[in-house]
């Protein structure tokens, strides 16, 4: 008896409490912008009132955040952004990813590492001449430049965790399929992707969320209001100088946190699967 409530005293201090201390950190912030999106201004400005709790709640922040900022544009410039550059970026990194774990060339092994490092290079040290492109290009103020800017880190990203899914498939069954009359293409297409779904799903996923979170290059190349994203909308049209609108601001970020919410829900087991299959395949 006085082993097993050691054990689970220990299991209580080891796992439980550090557990709850972590999702206490990462689900409070969460939790403030909530009932603070739900607070009336002079609930909400009150200091002696309580700040861990709503006494009225009310839709006052989401009716003037939509009656008077353009907050359906920005999301939907986001979700653009975010999905197109997702495509784009995970049909260059397929091929590219495929390429590089199956196909022996000289200087494949040297490739992939360069694919990696471009990855790993901060965004703040490639803005300034991807804005002379952009300008170049006549795209500057527009959501195109980003479309146009995004996929420099979201291909080398795609193509680097799709070589290592792609490395834990085995060759055999691709083999057969070419041995059948399936030329590379077609055994790709027919075999490889649909046992890499996961990794696949993997990948675009964390490419929208990279997408959607960006704010370097939304802020360097876009000033009109109607073009921005999220991102970039909630910190400069909701803080006018010295005056920042908190009811407003709590509820942008609740909406704007929202889809990345609603795609991590559905995708989960993909998300999971595709976080894990590199380490346990093969």
């Amino acid at each position: 008896m006085r082993h097993k409530r050691l054990r689970t005293l220990q299991r209580i201090v080891g796992v439980y409490l550090p557990l709850a201390l972590f999702l206490f950190f990462a689900l409070f912030p969460f939790y403030w912008m909530l009932i603070s999106s739900f607070k009336a201004n002079p609930e909400l400005y009150n200091l002696k009132a309580n700040r861990l709790w709503i006494a009225h709640p009310t839709l006052d922040q989401f009716r003037d955040l939509f009656a008077k900022t353009a907050i359906l544009q920005w999301l939907w410039n986001s979700f653009f952004v975010s999905f197109l550059t997702s495509m784009i970026s995970m049909s260059f990194g397929i091929m590219a990813g495929y390429a590089l774990a199956r196909l022996k060339f000289p200087g494949a092994q040297a490739f992939g590492l360069a694919t990696f490092i471009t990855y790993l290079v901060p965004t703040t040290l490639i803005f300034i001449p991807l804005a002379s492109v952009v300008q170049k290009l006549g795209l500057s103020n527009s959501i195109w430049s980003l479309v146009v800017t995004y996929p420099t880190f979201l291909i080398p990203f795609c193509t680097w965790m799709l070589i290592a899914y792609f490395k834990s498939i085995p060759r055999d069954m691709e083999e057969c399929a070419m041995i059948d009359g399936c030329t590379r293409i077609g055994a790709m297409i027919r075999i490889v992707l649909p046992m890499a779904i996961p990794g696949v799903i993997f990948s675009a996923m964390f490419s929208f969320t990279l997408s959607w979170n960006e704010f370097v290059y939304a802020l360097t190349f876009i000033s009109s209001t109607t073009q921005k994203t999220m991102s970039v909308a909630v910190p400069t049209e909701l803080i006018r100088g010295d005056a920042y609108f908190w009811g407003e601001l709590m509820a942008a970020s609740l909406l704007g946190s929202v889809p990345v919410a609603v795609l991590y829900s559905f995708f989960m087991e993909y998300f999971v699967s595709g976080l894990t299959a590199g380490a346990l395949k093969g």
